[in-house]
């Protein structure tokens, strides 16, 4: 136990037999739980887990029968826990890259009752850009920016760091059927626990590369899908938080900016390219025209966005 409360460490794992057995060596006394989660591998990692269990009953291993992806085993593990009435459920991926020893940064404010939900953050440290890389750097930064936006913790980057930890209120409270299965799950929860207004904090962990873990994640396929999962998601926010289950003003502030930002793309945006075609000046009029609608949309979701900040400070 830590501090009298019972910690659960889910462990998603596919494929990782070279890292798996230094993740659960160099697991905490203090963790009562190892829930290691198999999304079908095809190599030895049940085999390696299943030869720990042996001989260490903290481990409990759950097989899924086909490759259901990270957020569904993450998912498998969260059910886990909440039906065990396990008061801290932490995620720790299955290779090896999130460090043991910033572990109680990341409890001490769940169990201190701080906050509801707590992640790591690998860009406080001077250290991020040397040692993450850049390629993998500059999508995660656009796919913070976007989370930002989309969930409404303004406070929260490094949005695609799964190193967290979550109380039992909010394993109980979040449906995570809906959760999203795949590599945009630390995204879509931001999303969700946010409509559920539970307090959510960054806190610095040491960012681990270069041990022999290999990735699947392809930048090309993973951006574009994890931003329009983001869109979708903003949406639903808007809808469920600021007119389903509470009215707030800025509804209107976004749909006039989106509003004044459709008129200047698609029509003054077309117009203007007609001209510039034609080789004809553009009508003084219709420049004016587009520039004020252009300065509408952009004050209109600034605005906006401002209002979502303001709403959500409270949940720092």
């Amino acid at each position: 136990m830590y501090h009298d409360k019972i910690i659960a460490v889910v462990v998603p794992c596919y494929n990782e037999e070279t890292q798996i057995s230094q993740v659960i060596k160099t697991m905490p006394d203090y963790i009562d739980f190892i829930v290691t989660i198999d999304d079908h591998s095809t190599d030895k990692t049940v085999d390696i887990i299943e030869s720990y269990s042996k001989t260490n009953e903290k481990i409990i291993l759950i097989t899924h029968q086909s490759n259901r992806g990270v957020g569904a085993s993450i998912e498998t593990g969260y059910v886990w826990a909440r039906d065990k009435g396990i008061d801290v459920a932490v995620v720790m991926a299955g290779d090896g890259q999130m460090d043991p020893n910033d572990l109680p940064n990341l409890l001490d404010p769940v169990v201190d009752e701080e906050v509801d939900y707590s992640k790591g953050n690998r860009l406080f440290t001077g250290e991020a850009f040397k040692k993450i890389p850049k390629v993998r750097y500059f999508g995660n930064s656009i796919l913070s920016l976007l989370t930002k936006i989309a969930s409404g913790y303004w406070h929260i980057a490094d949005s695609q760091c799964g190193y967290t930890a979550i109380n039992r209120k909010a394993l109980e409270m979040v449906n995570w059927n809906n959760m999203y299965k795949r590599y945009g799950q630390p995204n879509h929860l931001l999303v969700m626990l946010n409509i559920l207004n539970f307090r959510v904090r960054d806190v610095p962990v040491n960012p681990v590369y270069g041990i022999g873990e290999s990735s699947g994640i392809k930048l090309r396929s993973v951006v574009p899908r994890i931003s329009y999962l983001l869109l979708k998601n903003f949406l639903w926010r808007m809808k469920e938080k600021y007119i389903v289950r509470d009215f707030h003003p800025l509804i209107f502030f976004y749909l006039f900016g989106i509003f004044f930002g459709f008129v200047t793309a698609l029509l003054f945006g077309r117009l203007f390219f007609f001209y510039w075609i034609k080789g004809l000046d553009f009508p003084p009029l219709n420049a004016f025209a587009m520039m004020f609608s252009f300065m509408s949309s952009s004050l209109f979701i600034l605005f906006a966005m401002w209002f979502d900040m303001e709403a959500n400070k409270h949940l720092r």
